[in-house]
């Protein structure tokens, strides 16, 4: 994608369909009258008495308790420097997503118009009743330690300047664990801090709580190494300067252990990293380039451990992994302030994490067979769902020991449960997902690339590197529409299959489609008029091998599609039938629909295939299988023959597959409302289970419940994906949008993967 095309994408994201990226979304019932006058006149006067009796009620009975106020001035955004406070505002509100996303806290930002620290300190203090903590951003140093310093001195509830401690915190985590593996003890070794503004000044704070010592620390800034002789230090400079005779970063980098590098891209050079010690530890954390290279590093130094702050690279250094759960526990022990005790326990949290088992979930989603504590792994994966069970609890304790927690937590179990309750609504499937596709990114056949929604998705999954695409269609339209969107994408394949260019191709898979139907009526004049049908012709690339996996279905109807995909690609070894199912996003997390498309009355040998199938789809995104059959009826409640084919079904999965969490049959609330299900029925096997899979006795009940979360809830869409087949076909539904036109073609790479590692140990085993 050209420059001007990123561009207008970024703008347009925040500019549609509404302005901005978070908004205020009620937690009360306000549908009629009675709801009203609970919640403003006269009703809301009582809740307001109670607060002026106690000032603590304001917590029973107000968000503030999880509401965090994300604070700048705009004097150091990101890498843009003094833009000012409205300029600022577009990462402040980006800075909540993360908030609510990763730890459901709730979010206003707010833009001082100032850049006087009284006055901003004061802006703060004024509004501090509201919130429940404050998280200040992108203000510059030096007058970022002072306004941190004193807001610290003068509020009562949890504050902390992210960009100071948020990087400190997560390297720090990284850094126990590679001294750890490289047998060296924090108390000697040398350390190198290439950069000297509020995070390298945090960094090397912690790093000293830690057992660094002062002596060993050569800290340096754009100006050379900071000598205690050098004019006009601030007192945070002069705090790490050195009366050691080195002027230079080479000249500092001699013998060093540790390099943090908190700059600019490309200061360090490879001869640099040849002058440190044995098992040199580099965290090079310049972004969106590293003070050197990731591959040069570990081409110089065979011993390196590296770290960057970049995704594509082992040892990401993000802040993602911090500040969300440090507010969460300070939040949830309704902690007076964020102290060292809290952030160390923060640290030790991340450290411990990162040599535990790892989920399957985190492995899929990173394409690793195991991910295990090492040089490549010494900080957790931000996809890790983990973190939300073991940050916050260590917070939350520190701040209780440290005697700052004014609620304390009695029931840890209980507490650890609540936070992973939360993440319910947040959907991480969909980043697990385009992360694991970006790790092997196939060829995906587009059999509507002429239409402007399949092409706009083209641009996104090849600018993403989701997929490689290839388009089908008309060359004049889709040249056409590429000027049309900017689609910048010069080495995207475009293939017209009536095109006389292809006649050769045509030919030779028309051939092949003869000799493998010419017994049922198919004669080689018809195949060859059939491989000018771009579904026949997108089949054939995918079953000779020119390309990895389809997507079709756009513009056509679902019937349609599915004939020519079941005629040449046919079933999986040992599948007898094929079936679809759609993954819903909602409130409670990924829920797997089954059938969605394919069997309209399916038996009840049919169904226990179905729920075989599905249940091998929610274990390829790293998930346990807690399935419900779903009907009419609850345990034998009727003998109708629908409840009936429900009920044999379950039994023949408990008789064959015992280890399988599967029960039924079961009506809808009772399969989602474990309260419900243990009080009427404690004997079956979903009690006490979340259930993520519900598997319908029909098309009928299950294309209209997939219709109608998708309409009526705005429920995001992954599917329906096409489970039973040889190949990775799937098939869209009619006028799909362009995200679920990407999510499919991520669901389709994934699935391409996955068939590749099949067929790579079958070709072992033999």
């Amino acid at each position: 994608m050209s420059k001007q095309s990123k561009r207008r994408e970024a703008l347009v994201y925040h500019a549609k369909p509404t302005p901005g990226k978070i908004k205020v979304v009620p937690t009360k019932k306000y549908a009629t009258q009675r709801d009203l006058s609970l919640a403003y006149s006269p009703g809301v006067a009582e809740p307001c008495l109670e607060i002026e009796k106690d000032i603590n009620n304001v917590y029973k009975y107000t968000a503030k308790g999880n509401l965090v106020a994300v604070i700048s001035n705009g004097t150091a955004v990101l890498g843009l420097g003094n833009i000012g406070p409205e300029a600022s505002k577009p990462v402040m509100e980006g800075k909540g997503l993360l908030f609510k996303i990763f730890a459901d806290i709730d979010v206003f930002d707010i833009e001082v118009g100032t850049e006087d620290v009284e006055q901003f300190i004061q802006t703060v203090k004024n509004i501090a009743p509201t919130f429940g903590g404050i998280n200040l951003e992108d203000i510059k140093a030096p007058e970022a330690f002072e306004i941190e310093r004193r807001l610290k001195e003068e509020l009562d509830i949890p504050l902390m300047h992210d960009d100071q401690h948020g990087t400190a915190i997560i390297s720090a985590a990284a850094l126990l664990n590679a001294l750890e593996l490289s047998k060296k003890k924090i108390e000697k070794v040398k350390i190198v801090i290439n950069g000297a503004g509020a995070a390298a000044i945090s960094c090397t704070r912690l790093y000293q709580a830690f057992g660094a010592k002062r002596e060993n620390i050569v800290m340096l800034d754009s100006k050379g190494v900071i000598r205690n002789d050098r004019d006009n230090l601030t007192s945070e400079k002069a705090e790490f300067s050195t009366g050691r005779n080195i002027h230079t970063l080479e000249e500092a980098m001699k013998g060093a252990d540790v390099f943090i590098g908190l700059s600019k891209a490309d200061t360090v050079l490879p001869e640099m990293l040849v002058s440190m010690a044995k098992n040199p530890i580099v965290f090079a954390m310049a972004n969106p380039d590293p003070e050197i290279a990731y591959d040069v590093a570990i081409a110089t130094r065979k011993d390196i451990i590296m770290a960057t702050g970049r995704s594509d690279h082992p040892n990401q250094v993000n802040n993602v992994l911090g500040f969300p759960y440090i507010f969460r526990g300070a939040l949830d022990v309704r902690a007076t302030k964020i102290n060292e005790a809290m952030k160390m326990a923060a640290v030790k949290a991340l450290a411990k994490l990162a040599k535990e088992h790892v989920p399957e979930q985190v492995n899929i989603a990173y394409g690793e067979t195991k991910l295990t504590f090492g040089k490549e792994y010494i900080i957790p994966k931000p996809f890790d769902p983990r973190l939300i069970a073991e940050v916050p609890p260590a917070v939350a304790k520190a701040a209780m020991e440290s005697g700052v927690a004014k609620e304390p937590i009695t029931d840890w179990d209980k507490y650890r449960e609540s936070l992973l309750e939360r993440m319910g609504s947040d959907n991480k499937i969909v980043r697990l997902l385009f992360n694991r596709a970006k790790l092997d990114p196939k060829r995906v056949v587009f059999a509507e690339g002429d239409q402007l929604s399949v092409l706009k998705a083209a641009q996104i999954v090849y600018d993403e590197g989701i997929a490689k695409p290839i388009l089908l269609g008309r060359r004049e339209t889709i040249k056409r529409l590429m000027t049309e969107i900017e689609f910048d994408a010069a080495d995207v394949i475009i293939i017209d299959p009536k095109s006389e260019k292809e006649d050769a191709r045509k030919n030779k898979y028309a051939k092949v489609y003869w000799q493998q139907r010419k017994r049922r009526g198919v004669t080689y004049y018809a195949a060859q008029r059939l491989m000018r049908e771009r579904n026949y012709f997108a089949a054939m690339m995918v079953n000779e091998g020119d390309a990895d996996a389809l997507i079709s279905g756009y513009s056509r109807n679902y019937p349609s599609v599915v004939k020519p995909m079941l005629e040449l690609i046919g079933l999986a070894p040992g599948a007898t039938r094929v079936a679809t199912t759609n993954i819903m996003m909602t409130k409670r997390g990924p829920m797997f629909l089954s059938d969605t498309s394919i069997n309209i009355n399916p038996s009840a040998k049919d169904l226990a295939k179905i729920a075989q199938m599905t249940s091998r789809v929610i274990k390829m995104f790293g998930m346990e299988a807690v399935m419900a059959m779903i009907s009419f009826s609850n345990f034998g409640s009727s003998n109708h023959e629908n409840a009936s084919k429900v009920r044999e079904a379950v039994s023949f999965l408990h008789r064959h597959y015992p280890d399988m969490i599967v029960d039924g049959e079961l009506q809808t609330d009772f399969a989602l409302n474990d309260e419900m299900l243990r009080e009427r029925f404690p004997f079956s096997k979903l009690v006490g289970k979340k259930v993520n899979a519900l598997i319908f006795p029909n098309l009928d009940s299950a294309n209209i419940t997939y219709k109608l979360l998708k309409e009526l809830n705005e429920a995001e869409s992954i599917g329906p994906i096409m489970m039973g087949m040889r190949k990775p076909v799937h098939i869209l539904q009619l006028g799909a949008s362009v995200d679920e036109i990407v999510n499919m073609t991520a669901v389709a790479v994934v699935d391409a993967q996955n068939k590749e590692k099949w067929e790579q140990e079958k070709a072992k085993a033999k």
